[in-house]
């Protein structure tokens, strides 16, 4: 019998109590860094979305050749409406070799911290030296995952937090509370990045939005923007987007999903990869506008994944799924109902 390994939610906080937010968040960064030094290794495409006027159902795979990974993924604005979280996920990691599932995880919580742990490992590249302020546009989900990161490996010490919803703002710094960091509630976008070298957006509304106008960025910041994951959502106004040097993860992907949306197909971007890797320069002045454009891309989940499995490896307290039909003959799968239902009569 083969049996999945299965990370549910409650198995999810368990580990992340274990280890800490910051702490896990350090290390799910490094995976992400060693997967972006080996781009060329991955398949890599778009992702397949399934677009609705309520949000969007996507799926997000590829492959190093020896693993295969998965996630499944929406986006719904309205879902919180109801009661229901905007982004839910799972995924699944296989051995290439046998296409057998390996690992089957929730990804609600671990993309969450995916995407904290990629903006920050990119900001390291891209922020200005010494950037100890970031301003929090957006406090929903993702919002105290993404300060937490910020603080654990980029070295900030204060955000200043602004959301449409002061009541998101208001939750937003209470998590925060007594984690490490000054935690600035603003009644305004413009309050909110005064002073601030890092500029982070990730609202939820799928619609072309104008969270950051022109006049409101200055030279020398870095804007993580991560909220315009989708055709028809976008958060930066294109005048800040002329102005600034835009990085990327998978260029067909984010000029479909991405800010970049706005511009034409050719305008110059760089791959955060290359970057990484030394072919190609981050930040290269005090006042240079660097904007990474981030919709989010397999190998991050891919990542994600590889760095569960390793978490899990060894562990008595796991679930294990009996999802694959295994039977001891393998040409016999008819056979295996039959010698089922006779086991199942003598009981």
């Amino acid at each position: 019998m083969s049996l999945v390994p299965f990370v549910s939610v409650e198995m999810m906080m368990k580990l992340l109590l274990e280890r800490g937010i910051e702490e896990t968040v350090i290390e799910l960064a490094a995976y992400v860094e060693e997967d972006f030094r080996r781009w060329p290794l991955f398949d890599k495409t778009p992702r397949v979305a399934a677009h609705s006027p309520e949000g969007v159902i996507e799926l997000m795979p590829t492959s190093d050749g020896r693993s295969y990974g998965f996630k499944y993924v929406n986006g719904h604005p309205k879902n919180f409406r109801a009661g229901r979280q905007t982004v839910t996920a799972f995924g699944v990691l296989s051995d290439v070799d046998t296409g057998y599932p390996v690992l089957l995880t929730e990804m609600t919580i671990l993309t969450a911290l995916r995407t904290a742990a990629t903006s920050a490992v990119v900001a390291k590249y891209l922020a200005p030296k010494g950037a100890r302020t970031m301003a929090m546009i957006g406090n929903g989900a993702q919002s105290e995952f993404q300060c937490l990161a910020f603080k654990a490996i980029c070295g900030i010490d204060t955000v200043r937090l602004y959301d449409i919803d002061p009541q998101a703002t208001a939750k937003a710094a209470a998590n925060l509370a007594g984690k490490g960091l000054t935690v600035v509630a603003c009644s305004s976008g413009q309050e909110a990045i005064e002073g601030a070298q890092i500029i982070t957006t990730c609202t939820a509304d799928k619609q072309y939005a104008t969270i950051l106008t022109d006049n409101m960025v200055g030279a020398g910041i870095h804007i993580n923007a991560i909220g315009g994951d989708c055709p028809g959502k976008t958060e930066l106004h294109k005048d800040i987007l002329t102005r600034s040097d835009i990085f990327v993860e998978f260029p067909p992907q984010t000029r479909i999903e991405g800010e970049i949306q706005q511009l034409p197909e050719d305008h110059p971007v760089t791959e955060i990869w290359q970057v990484m890797t030394g072919e190609a320069q981050g930040r290269t002045s005090e006042k240079q506008i660097t904007l990474f454009d981030s919709v989010g891309f397999a190998t991050e989940d891919f990542s994600a994944l590889r760095y569960l499995k390793d978490r899990i490896a060894g562990r008595k307290d796991l679930q294990l799924l009996d999802m694959l039909a295994d039977p001891d003959d393998p040409r016999d799968l008819f056979g295996m109902i039959g010698r089922y239902a006779q086991a199942a009569e003598k009981l």
